[in-house]
């Protein structure tokens, strides 16, 4: 499948402080891009990160140099990028552009709020309209992933996802968070769920374990991000809200959206490979300036 039956394959790279995902999306003719599945590659040295996926991804995948059209470079990392790689052209992309064209792209939609959760949090309006996709970024939060590890390391003195999600599933939010239902009593907020929170940590008992913690620093990090969403949504008149980014990968995270469609009467999407949102709008990116 090499160039000379003219298909084209493109491969996205983003580059993270801690690992790298690479993508790619192979093309022939006028069929839709095939996707090539996503790796991600861990290692403290963005550039160790780029050859390490790069040559892990091109021999998993029976790729050859010649096979490869272009490589598109982006995340926070990419900075450190060459502007080649083995003799093949680099071009650095805007990360906020590849959220919300990999956020439509995963979820099927032509429009949406497009939220990359990663160690920080950021907001894109995307919008598909005859073929061509249109991004805006929006804000953000610093509130994110690496809120999540640094409370989790400084209180309990766990820095690992993997440690954070076992805690989290002893954990139990009525013995950390203040919900509406405490304190309504006998008042009725009409329209309102009961059990929204009304103040994370506001009810944090004496006897709360690390799980109890863990799972409330979660639902923090979560709550925060939602409704920094439901705002951004309704402020454009958008009922989706795609989710993206490596914090969709953790159950505690996941909950908190999964449960509260029905509260704000929007939908909260976090499509297969959502992980990924961002590597794969900077490879979908490199296909469309192919065909440019």
């Amino acid at each position: 499948m090499g160039a000379e039956q003219n298909i084209k394959t493109v491969i996205g790279i983003d580059v993270g402080g801690s690992s790298t995902k690479i993508v790619g999306f192979r093309k022939s003719g006028k069929a839709a891009p095939e996707l090539i599945e996503p790796i991600l590659v861990e290692a403290t040295d963005p550039v160790t990160s780029i050859y390490g996926a790069f040559g892990k991804f091109t021999s998993s995948n029976h790729l050859r140099i010649e096979d490869i059209t272009g490589i598109m470079m982006t995340g926070a990392g990419s900075s450190v990028a060459k502007s080649s790689i083995f003799s093949l052209q680099c071009s650095k992309i805007s990360e906020f552009s590849c959220v919300g064209r990999g956020g439509l792209f995963l979820s099927g939609l032509d429009e949406a709020v497009v939220v990359s959760m990663g160690t920080g949090t950021a907001l894109i309006h995307a919008k598909k309209e005859n073929g061509a996709v249109t991004t805006k970024y929006l804000g953000g939060t610093g509130v994110g992933g690496g809120t999540l590890l640094g409370l989790n390391r400084k209180i309990l003195g766990v820095d690992t996802i993997d440690h954070i999600e076992q805690l989290c599933a002893e954990g139990d939010l009525n013995n950390v968070d203040l919900r509406i239902k405490d304190i309504a009593k006998n008042h009725v907020y009409d329209g309102i769920n009961e059990n929204l929170t009304a103040a994370n940590f506001g009810k944090l008992s004496d006897l709360a374990t690390p799980g109890d913690i863990s799972l409330g620093i979660a639902n923090m990090v979560a709550e925060t991000i939602l409704m920094v969403a439901v705002f951004a949504a309704r402020g454009l008149n958008v009922a989706n809200v795609v989710l993206v980014g490596n914090l969709t990968t953790l159950s505690p995270i996941r909950n908190v959206f999964q449960n509260r469609d029905n509260s704000f009467g929007l939908n909260f999407i976090i499509p297969e490979r959502a992980q990924f949102g961002t590597v794969i709008g900077a490879a979908l990116q490199g296909i469309e300036n192919t065909e440019i």
